[in-house]
């Protein structure tokens, strides 16, 4: 995902229409425009209700600032993304486990474990050696993929 001008504007006061463009078009800092009214509501009518707008149109320095600032946030977790799609199904998850558990095989060896094992290993982002004396493995050596 590439993040824009208008994903980050809409991060600044959201749900009140405080922006528009010059040129839908060419959604480009040149062509932001900063309303004069926005929506307050609706009247008993169903009319409109507008007041004056109290925001005003950020600097272009603090919007590329901005955009920058999501994208990084969004680039630091394409690991986190990448692996949702690797995961098998919660159904067919709790399906593993369901037949792990009639074969005994809620261990290292269970299809729930091994599944789990294969996404975390398609897409990690480091990986540490754990050497057993803090408890966390039984087998001093034991790869432990972060995340």
């Amino acid at each position: 995902m590439t993040y824009t001008l208008e994903d980050y504007l809409l991060t600044l006061h959201i749900g009140d229409g405080w922006f528009a463009w010059s040129d839908i078009n060419n959604k480009v800092y040149a062509n932001l425009i900063v309303q004069d009214k926005i929506s307050n509501g609706v009247n008993e009518n169903n009319a409109p209700l507008l007041r004056d707008n109290p925001h005003s149109k950020p600097s272009e320095s603090a919007c590329t600032a901005g955009v920058a600032a999501l994208q990084a946030a969004y680039d630091g977790d394409e690991w986190k993304i990448a692996r949702r799609t690797e995961y098998p199904r919660i159904g067919d998850q709790l399906d593993s486990l369901y037949h792990d558990i009639l074969n005994n095989k809620l261990d290292k060896t269970g299809t729930w474990f091994t599944a789990i094992t294969d996404a975390k290993n398609t897409t990690t982002f480091g990986e540490i050696l754990l050497d057993g004396t803090d408890g966390s493995s039984t087998n001093a050596g034991d790869k432990v993929l972060l995340g």
